[in-house]
């Protein structure tokens, strides 16, 4: 069984303000994506409208691409904040991310993300992820992900 370290998202938990497009639960147009930890991995189940796709029932791939930036970055700001022994999370930003779309993504069913961190130091975490639908790895991440410093645009935006 899966050790779930809150019933509430990490967004909601640590961002409940964010206005990111993909996982700021205060955009109402936003994709709201909520993850969520498992152990040493974080997860998140999304379901897509029709608005979402490329052509019906195929998700589109630039969507795909946020659902995976946005969650990774998500495990790693919660990695770093574990690693430091803090109670908030850093504001990280991506500093690269790349996508490998391995098949069409269907949208007649949730999506399942899962990502994790693969290495870390003080302020920057890599991460890999991978999006499924209907059991089938559609898409794959890889990334890397940095705490920033104030005075950075970023900064304040949790």
């Amino acid at each position: 069984m899966p050790i779930v370290v809150s019933d509430k998202s990490l967004q909601d938990t640590y961002g409940p303000d964010n206005t990111c497009f993909g996982c700021g639960p205060a955009n109402e147009k936003g994709l709201r994506i909520k993850s969520y930890v498992e152990g040493d991995k974080v997860v998140a189940e999304w379901t897509p409208e029709p608005h979402h796709e490329a052509w019906p029932g195929i998700l589109n791939g630039g969507i795909i691409g946020t659902l995976l930036d946005c969650h990774s970055n998500w495990t790693a700001a919660y990695h770093l904040m574990k690693q430091a022994g803090g109670e908030s999370v850093p504001a990280t930003v991506t500093a690269d991310y790349s996508i490998k779309l391995t098949r069409p993504t269907p949208t007649d069913g949730s999506i399942r993300l899962a990502a994790r961190v693969v290495e870390a130091t003080e302020n920057k975490a890599t991460t890999e992820a991978e999006l499924l639908a209907d059991g089938e790895v559609c898409a794959t991440c890889w990334g890397t992900f940095v705490a920033v410093k104030p005075g950075h645009p970023a900064y304040h935006r949790w």
